[in-house]
Order: C-alpha cells, then structure tokens, then sequence
C-alpha cells in the first residue's frame, strides 16, 4: 500500500469517527451546544474525505472537484467550534444572532471567493503539478485572502481559548475536564495544520479532527460533554436558593452566587476578582472562625444577620473541597435562610405556653366553679327549703335567712359576672375601641350603678373629678374598671363609712383613685395580689380552709389597664382603709387650662337616698 492509499484510509477513518461524534451528538439535539457539535463534525467530515479524494485524484479537474467537497467544511469548522466556546461561556447570550453572523461574515465570504476563484484567483493564484510524485498531485500557490482566512482561524482558536481561561479558574472540576476536552479537540487540527504552514506539502489538518473526533466522544462518554455545559452550570450555580460561597485554600473567596450576595451585601462589588474572606465577611465573627480553624472538619451551625432592621436566621454549612489528594483545595460555604422555620418555631413556642396558661387557667377554674358556684348555689336550695319548712315560724328566722340568701346571691351573681367578662377578653370576643371620654360622667354612671348598695350600708360617695378631665378608652373595659374597684370599696366599707372617687392630670395621663375607710387589706391577700395570676381566692383557699371568697375582679381591672397602657397599684393599711389607683391616656379638654386636682372640683355626695 503506497502513501496515498494509507492516507485515504486514515482520513476515511478520521470521518467515520467524526461521524460517530454526530450520531452522539444529536441523541443530545435538545442541548444548543450539541446541535453546534453537530455542524462541526459535518463541516471537518466534509474536509476529510474531500482530502481523502484530492489524494487518490490522478488530474486537476479530479483535484479541483475534491476542493469543492473540502471547501463545504474548511472555512466554517473554526467558526462552529468558537460558537460551542460562546455557548458553554455564555459569551454576548444577549446578542447571540449578530454575534454569530459576525461569526461567519469571513467563512462566508471564503466559501464564495473559492466558486469564483477561476475569475479573480484570491484564494488559489495557481495550481501546478507535483514532481517529487508524492501527495498531494497538485501543489497550490495561495493568494491573498487564503492569508485573511488563515488569520481569521487562528484568531478565533485564540480569542476562544482566551474565554475558556477565566471560566476554568472558577468552575468546578467536572467543568474544568469539560473545558480541557474542547481545548485538546481543537488543538489537534491547529497543530497539524500548523506543521502544514512550515512544510507546505503534506496537509494532515484533517487527521487532527480524527484526534478530534477520539476526545470528544470520549468527553461525552466520561465526562458528561454536551449534556450540562459550564453555562448551564454556573446559571444552575448562581440560581441555587440557598447562598453559596467559594474560597480557595488561602481563604479567598473565589465565587458567590446572587443568594450569598443577599445574605452579605458586601460581597455584591467583589466582581470577578478574589478578595480575602475577612475583609467581607468580618460582620459575622464565628463565621471567620470556623474558616480559620486548620482540623478540615465539615461543620454545620446556626449564623445570624441584621439585614434591613430584621434578624435573620441561617443555617451555615461549611465543606471542605478536595481534588484528587487527601488536602483540601478550598471551602465552600452554604448558607441555608430559615427565618421563616425560626419565626414560626418562635410563634408555636409561644402559643404552646399559652395553651399551657389556659389549661392551667381551665383547671384551676374548674375547681374554683365547684366551690364557689355549686356550694353557694347548694346552699341557696337549702335556704329555701328552711324558708318553706319555717314559713309560720316567728319572723326572726326569716331576719335571719334572707340576709344570708341574698348575700350569697350577689356573691355568685358577681362571680359569673366576672367569670363571663374574664372569658370575653380571654378569647378575643372584647374588641379594644378606645374613644375619648369625659372622665367625670363615666365615673358618675359607675356611681350610680353602686350608689344603691352604699345606701344599704349608709355609706358616704364623694366624687371629685374635674369635669374638663378626658380620657381615651375603650367605654366597657372603663365600666368594668370602675365597677369592680366600687364594688370592692363598698364590700370592704363598714356601715356609716366613706368612699372618695377623684382624679388628677399628670401631663399626658390622668390618674384616678378610689378611696375608702374600710377595713384594708391583710398582709397576705395584699401579696396575692401583687402577684401576676389570672385569678386567686383570699385567705382561707390559700390556707387550706374552705371559707375564702375568690378575688377575680381585680385581675380582670389590672389586664384591662395593660391594654390601655395604663397600670394598676393600692396603697393599705389594716383597720384604716384601702385606696386603689389607676393611670389611662387623658388631657385636659379646653387646650392650655390647667386641671387641678384641688381646685374646681365637684363633690358628689351618695348617702342612703342615693345619688345627690
């Protein structure tokens, strides 16, 4: 077998492998950089078995039909493969029509200049036979655009390469072998058809694109070419959820995706330079320490933020990056948000100790409902059957009996009462709608309503609160303050005694007390009181004993109050009295006026004819 025919088979087996290539490629036609791929391979298969028939040719005119089937391929393989380089960099995406058709102006032009070199002779000046007898047949003198188009392919292998650089310094390494690959499946054909430029004999450029033809498929084989391009993985990279920081082993950050830039705004003008991780990330020391530690241990712990005043809460991953050795190369830094999981967490938490409040509240209200609603409501039935067994008995047992029935009456009355107010707010059913009020004919209503039970007791009500005075508060939580803290007085005032209900300004708040000569308040109902429970019964239950009335007015006031903004407080001494004081949002109504709480007062007086 001579020189020509073993170069006709290599060359025929460098198509067959080219074409091997297409078939792979296009089971992989959905990928643009496949459909590329596929163009390329055509376009080199077209200029190998085109030289494959310039070699067995034996005359020109054979010679000239084999250039016709080269020059199908020749001029537009470089420009294919620079179109694979813009697809896996993503390289002018935004203007990928005009690019490519810049792309292929001179291959173009090329392709035409070579049908009508016979007029003008600018690619082929001349061809002229081959004495020495080897290959080719015919040797060629190139003219002047041949020099444009050689320029042109080595221009855009190099401008190619040159994307590939900065991509392969920050892509990861299954991308970098990919990169490798298209580097190594171009260099093949540049070196042979370089060799060709020196010798200007024996062009083996299209035995290169077999070498070709051997990488890529088995690029596509092992390293997964043509199925996710280093563009598809940088934009997967850089759409992941979670914030992704790169660093390399000197603790430079290399790369971050638009989440990390989220998490730490300082890393948004870093650009494609590396910068020191402590300079960026210096807002989060236990991040900065975890980087610092030398042991190359993976790790995971909760970070914090303040981004645009609120907490952030993350879930910081730290890996450790090696490549073939047992070092590490570099960290990657995941940063998980779980605000959302964490506020919620927060929120649960919360509501579970309510629950926790509640059904501690349902208990004790449970036994509080068998004492204090059964055993007065028993007692009433069998008041009454003493009341029908007795019916014709002297008229001292009834003087007897129906002070007690009553009594115990009201009591249960204004428990339920209470009862039912307490479960209103408890459940959100009490809507706050605080309104402004005038201070004095709120307090006058209430006086009326308890003006009546005074009267029984012969007690003195004097009501000195300036009738300017205003408060804003919602109108039924005011009633049931007022009510309770009046009720409490009269119960507590012995026959004869005196209740003073006044107020005063204090600039943008209104305190208003309720003062009585009763008995006061022993010692350790007042440190019940003091303490922060949602109801609680009087010496007696605390003790042991069964006699001891519930107190569940006050808490209600005090609760009531905190809504308001306002608190509650009493001052006591046993045998001499109690006076309970309150404060709610209030002014004066006439603007510049001062109120005094000694001066232009009206006293209202209620005896035993009621309200005077």
């Amino acid at each position: 077998m001579d020189t020509r025919q073993w170069m006709s088979v290599l060359l025929c087996v460098a198509t067959a492998l080219m074409l091997f290539v297409v078939v792979l490629s296009y089971q992989r036609r959905h990928m643009p950089a496949a459909r590329t791929m596929i163009c390329l391979m055509v376009a080199a298969s077209f200029y190998a078995i085109g030289y494959a028939f310039e070699i067995l040719s034996e005359d020109l005119m054979s010679v000239k039909l084999s250039y016709q089937l080269e020059y199908l391929g020749i001029p537009f393989v470089s420009g294919f493969w620079l179109l694979i380089v813009f697809q896996f960099t993503g390289f002018a995406a935004r203007y990928r029509r005009r690019v490519t058709f810049a792309v292929f102006l001179i291959p173009m032009a090329t392709y035409l200049l070579y049908q009508t070199n016979d007029w003008h002779h600018l690619v082929y000046q001349q061809f002229y036979p081959n004495l020495n007898g080897t290959v080719p047949v015919y040797n060629t003198v190139k003219g002047s655009w041949y020099s444009v188009h050689a320029v042109y392919n080595y221009t855009i292998l190099l401008f190619g390469i040159l994307l590939f650089i900065p991509m392969y310094l920050r892509a990861v390494p299954i991308v970098r072998k990919q990169i490798v690959i298209l580097v190594v499946g171009a260099a093949g054909p540049i070196l042979f058809n370089i060799a060709y430029m020196f010798n200007k004999e024996i062009d083996f450029t299209p035995l290169g694109f077999a070498l070709s033809g051997l990488v890529y498929a088995w690029g596509i084989y092992r390293f997964r070419l043509l199925r996710l391009t280093p563009l598809a993985y940088a934009k997967m990279f850089d759409t992941i959820r979670d914030g992704v920081i790169l660093l390399d082993y000197e603790n430079q950050i290399v790369s971050r995706n638009g989440a990390a830039t989220e998490v730490y705004p300082e890393l948004s003008d870093m650009g494609e330079a590396s910068i020191a991780a402590k300079e960026r990330l210096a807002a989060t020391p236990a991040l900065l320490g975890r980087l610092e530690e030398t042991d190359c241990l993976d790790a995971r712990f909760p970070l914090e933020r303040v981004i645009n005043e609120r907490t952030r809460h993350y879930i910081c991953s730290l890996t450790y990056i090696y490549d073939t050795g047992a070092a590490p190369i570099g960290k990657m830094i995941m940063l998980s948000d779980v605000t959302e999981l964490k506020e919620n967490e927060d929120r649960l938490r919360e509501k579970s100790e309510r629950l926790i409040q509640l059904n501690a509240f349902k208990d004790k209200l449970f036994t509080v409902m068998a004492h204090d609603i059964r055993d007065p409501i028993a007692l009433l039935v069998s008041l009454t059957e003493l009341l029908e067994s007795e019916a014709n008995g002297p008229d001292l047992t009834m003087n007897e009996v129906l002070p007690e029935i009553k009594k115990q009456v009201r009591e249960t009355f204004d428990l339920v009462d209470n009862l039912l107010d307490w479960y209103r707010s408890q459940n959100g059913r009490i809507a706050f709608r605080p309104l402004t009020w005038n201070l004095q004919q709120v307090a006058r209503q209430a006086l009326s309503f308890a003006g009546a039970r005074a009267a029984m007791k012969q007690i003195q009500i004097e009501e000195r609160i300036d009738e300017q005075l205003a408060v804003s508060a919602d109108k039924e939580m005011l009633d049931l303050i007022f009510r309770n803290l009046l009720a409490n007085a009269v119960k507590h005032t012995g026959i004869g005694g005196r209740i003073e209900v006044g107020a005063a300004l204090e600039e943008n708040k209104v305190t208003v007390y309720v003062k009585d000569n009763g008995s006061g308040i022993d010692e350790e109902t007042v440190k019940l009181l003091r303490r922060d429970e949602m109801f609680f019964k009087e010496p007696g239950f605390a003790s042991g004993e069964d006699g001891g009335e519930m107190r569940f007015g006050l808490v209600l006031t005090r609760e009531f109050l905190r809504m308001h903004g306002g608190s509650l407080w009493f001052e006591s001494r046993l045998g001499e009295g109690t006076t309970f004081s309150f404060t709610l949002p209030g002014f004066a109504s006439h603007a510049g006026k001062a109120v005094n709480a000694d001066r232009g007062r009206t006293a209202v007086v209620i005896n035993e004819s009621g309200v005077g």
